[in-house]
């Protein structure tokens, strides 16, 4: 900066300008961040899904309103970098819920403070994954049973036990939107059935059964009907766990002479 410059504004000197005007000054008259005096959210009571658009996100989520719900609709200024955030609910009605923002920011290198009112109409609504779940939906079933040989003897409720030992293991390892997918499981005298919504995430769960746990895997298509002029087929992956490692023998007992 020049000497003899200063803010037009305040007339203060030693300070960088922009465009003449010092940044407390700048700060004054410019809008640091904006919100929608009121916003929507969408959220499924269910599974706490967030309706964005056309699209559900963040299944599993908290089904009460927080931070990550409120901060997507904040609009700082090109030059405002928002340094922290305190969200304080001040009234609240089952569909209309109104909060005063408190924000601390940086403009131009010099700390503020700002205050955003605003309030959001909240909606419940079942997202389309928990409707087809309650509906009974499903395009694929992914079926648990021990090996095919014959010469295994393994009574019925052991080997539900086991196999829902392998499926839990599994389970753990398995995607959030994978395990979003699945709407049902049935137990059966010969194994598990797991009903999935979603075709691509049953076979994702289905090649990791088989990469991690060792089982083989079969898949078939049966067709369901017609939509849209197409066929509609549902799909079931057959899983065969391996059999048990049969228990070691004990050391034969020793005989005296």
């Amino acid at each position: 900066m020049a000497d003899g410059e200063f803010c037009v504004v305040c007339g203060s000197t030693g300070r960088p300008l922009v465009d003449g005007v010092c940044a407390p000054c700048a700060a004054e008259r410019t809008v640091l961040v904006s919100i929608p005096s009121r916003v929507n959210l969408t959220i499924c009571p269910t599974c706490g899904a967030r309706r964005v658009g056309q699209v559900w996100e963040r299944a599993g989520a908290s089904r009460l309103v927080t931070g990550e719900d409120l901060a997507p609709f904040l609009r700082p200024h090109p030059e405002t970098g928002i340094r922290r955030i305190l969200w304080e609910e001040v009234s609240t009605t089952p569909t209309v819920r109104q909060y005063v923002g408190h924000l601390e920011v940086v403009f131009r290198e010099t700390p503020r403070t700002v205050e955003l009112p605003f309030s959001i109409r909240l909606e419940h609504r079942t997202c389309p994954a928990c409707s087809r779940r309650s509906g009974r939906y499903f395009t694929a079933i992914l079926q648990l049973r021990g090996p095919e040989e014959t010469r295994i003897t393994e009574k019925a409720p052991a080997l539900r036990a086991r196999l829902d030992r392998e499926w839990t293991k599994l389970w753990r390892e398995a995607r959030p939107d994978w395990r979003q997918a699945m709407s049902w499981r049935e137990e059966l005298p010969e194994g598990w059935d797991c009903y999935f919504s979603d075709t691509l995430a049953a076979r994702a769960v289905a090649r990791l059964a088989k990469q991690r746990l060792g089982a083989k895997l079969k898949e078939s298509a049966s067709l369901f009907g017609r939509k849209d002029g197409q066929d509609v087929y549902r799909v079931t992956f057959c899983l065969r766990f391996p059999a048990p490692d049969p228990p070691p023998r004990a050391a034969p007992a020793d005989v005296e002479p």
